[in-house]
């Protein structure tokens, strides 16, 4: 109405309805009237907020409406996706746990010590896979946090605490601790006896529930 105004008063004639009207249709296809038109993403846009408007939220009380049900639908899917994409999540981790063992040097877990001692023990090297599966014994037990090892910690010392939290396997860890040292030190050749008997000691321990926590050793 407006702009039929501005029309007129230009004009110094009254045009009949179908002058006014091609006046009016002239003067909304002028620039300054087409730049105040929205434009396709301002009617995108109030199209899709006009749809979130739309949702309903169920009332207080009442079923989840629509837009509940979208909620909990993103919510499952980025769980999913996050499943596939992580895996479980674990809730049980082991201790970070390297550095001197037994006077050396040690960055391994206790898996592959473990491991190093099977092999040792398959090649016939029976000193290294004795010291290796005793080293494995005491990095699983540092890693469970049950008895911790610092750099000046001794096998018999180590033995005595393991024993402390594993109390029926208090003679067989003395045995083994003698073995190591025998080994280790005292240039004493390892048997295949010694190393499988030790081998039963570290696979009981890892399955056996200690009586006390983070023994110090």
């Amino acid at each position: 109405m407006i702009a039929a105004g501005r029309v007129v008063g230009t004009v110094p004639v009254d045009p009949d309805a179908e002058e006014a009207r091609r006046w009016l249709v002239d003067e909304l296809a002028k620039p300054d009237y087409r730049a105040a038109q929205p434009t396709w993403f301002d009617r995108l846009s109030a199209a899709v907020r006009d749809w979130f408007e739309s949702l309903s939220f169920g009332a207080p009380g009442g079923p989840p409406g629509l837009g509940t049900l979208l909620v909990v639908l993103a919510v499952v899917v980025a769980l999913v996706v996050a499943f596939l994409v992580f895996g479980l999540p674990r809730f049980t981790r082991k201790s970070q746990v390297t550095g001197v063992l037994f006077g050396t040097d040690d960055d391994r877990d206790a898996a592959a010590i473990r491991r190093a001692a099977e092999a040792a023990a398959a090649a016939g090297d029976f000193d290294l896979a004795i010291v290796e599966i005793f080293r494995s014994t005491a990095r699983g037990l540092a890693e469970r946090t049950v008895v911790t090892t610092s750099p000046g910690t001794t096998a018999h010392e180590f033995s005595l605490r393991a024993a402390a939290s594993f109390p029926d396997f208090s003679a067989a860890l003395a045995t083994a601790a003698a073995s190591f040292d025998g080994v280790r030190y005292l240039d004493r050749p390892g048997t295949r006896g010694e190393y499988d008997e030790m081998a039963r000691l570290e696979a009981g321990l890892r399955s056996a529930r200690p009586l006390l926590q983070a023994v110090p050793a």
